[in-house]
């Protein structure tokens, strides 16, 4: 009995050594475990930490601008191309003309409007928009300054006043609204000193060639030396926000998300920034 007994206690003995080593074993291989998910190999450390933006090569991007915006926005659909590859295809009009084109033929990715008041005549289309910069009226002069225009009421002295087509353009509409409000837009209208364009920045270049007294325009078109802008806060409250509007008729998703990443990036702020725009 004593032997039995000694025997089933070596037995027991034994048991417990072999479960001690192998939760032994077990917590090692758990430790062993923890560190090396908590340390990347040297293979897993010499990847990078992102991916670059996959190449848009063979993918084209259809886009509406508005004309008084041809200078900067040129500058970044070449940017973005110059990046990825995408084909950037630009069509610059005014409004009216870009509205025209979205509702008969049904086409296009972007609308990169000079207001948001633009998009609400091809708001069935518009799928989505992101607010870019600022829009800011200025009123500009020849750099003579020939009728001594400090400010709008001094408008009624001039004998031609250069502003876009209110039906057709932004800058026109914030004209015609300001000038109503002087009591002034009727007045010279009637009296034939109004001078309409087709775009804003024909406007500047008329001013520098001496073809106007005084214009209503978009600050970055006061590129040319030949005029200058008025110091006035007459049209502070006239301030218009650029908006971009992803159209519902949108070709290619990844070129159209690629490219409203590209603008709303420190690149493009800067080129908008280069050419007078400010942030919104």
């Amino acid at each position: 009995m004593k032997a039995n007994s000694k025997g089933r206690a070596t037995l027991h003995g034994g048991r417990i050594l072999v479960l001690a080593a192998a939760a032994c074993a077990a917590l090692l291989a758990l430790a062993l475990a923890g560190c090396s998910s908590g340390q990347p190999s040297s293979a897993q450390q010499s990847e990078p930490a992102g991916e670059q933006q996959a190449s848009l090569e063979g993918k084209e991007l259809n886009i509406y601008c508005g004309a008084g915006m041809t200078d900067p926005f040129q500058k970044i659909a070449e940017a973005f191309e110059a990046e990825t590859g995408c084909t950037m295809n630009v069509t610059y009009a005014n409004a009216a003309q870009i509205q025209t084109q979205i509702t008969t033929t049904e086409e296009g990715d972007f609308f990169i409007a000079g207001s948001a008041d633009e998009l609400g005549p091809v708001a069935d289309y518009v799928e989505a928009q992101t607010d870019l910069v600022q829009h800011i009226p200025v009123l500009a002069v020849p750099a003579d300054n020939p009728k001594n225009v400090t400010g709008l009421a001094d408008l009624a002295s001039c004998e031609r006043v250069l502003v876009g087509d209110p039906e057709a353009t932004p800058i026109g509409k914030i004209a015609q609204n300001a000038l109503t409000k002087l009591g002034l837009w009727d007045e010279l209208s009637t009296s034939g000193v109004i001078t309409t364009t087709t775009t804003a920045p024909q406007i500047s270049t008329a001013l520098a060639n001496g073809e106007g007294d005084a214009g209503i325009v978009w600050k970055e078109n006061v590129t040319d030396d030949g005029a200058v802008i008025v110091d006035t806060a007459d049209l502070d409250a006239f301030v218009k926000t650029i908006p971009a509007a992803q159209l519902t008729c949108a070709a290619d998703a990844d070129a159209v998300a690629a490219f409203n990443d590209f603008l709303q990036s420190d690149a493009a702020w800067d080129i908008w920034a280069e050419f007078g725009y400010e942030r919104v």
